[in-house]
């Protein structure tokens, strides 16, 4: 009877054992399942920041080309404006040369006017000399 009790617990012992290793290898195999969740957990959160940053990068690149097609029309315009600007500069000085001519020519016309006026009492002298002349003549002749 002794043996058989001493097998019964020593088979209670095995038994138990069994049971704890079947346990201890469960827990193992539920350990390494969570620690390889865990980590293809932190794979897909770094994914997930990566991500994020891409898409501010991207949200970054895109305003900063918006700037920089913004940059080159305010470049054109300026370069627009430094046009319009020379030919306003040019168009002043051709619009002052224009009025310096029309006053040039009031003057020359004037001029004109003067040298006829000049001209037409050269010929009155000329003319109220020859009278002078044939009235001392007739004046001479007549005594």
């Amino acid at each position: 009877m002794f043996l058989i009790q001493h097998t019964a617990t020593h088979c209670n012992t095995l038994q138990k054992t069994a049971t704890h290793c079947n346990t201890m290898q469960h827990n193992a195999t539920h350990r390494k399942t969570l620690q390889h969740t865990a980590t293809h957990c932190n794979t897909l959160q770094h994914t997930a920041a990566h991500y994020n940053t891409l898409q501010q990068t991207a949200a970054h690149c895109s305003t900063l080309q918006h700037t920089a097609a913004h940059c080159d029309t305010l470049q054109h315009t300026a370069a627009h404006c430094s046009t319009l600007q020379h030919a306003a500069a040019q168009c002043n000085t051709l619009q002052h040369a224009a009025t310096c001519c029309n006053t040039l020519q009031h003057t020359a016309t004037h001029c004109d006017t003067l040298q006829h006026a000049a001209t037409h009492c050269n010929t009155l002298q000329h003319t109220a000399t020859q009278c002078d002349t044939v009235q001392h003549t007739a004046t001479h002749c007549n005594k």
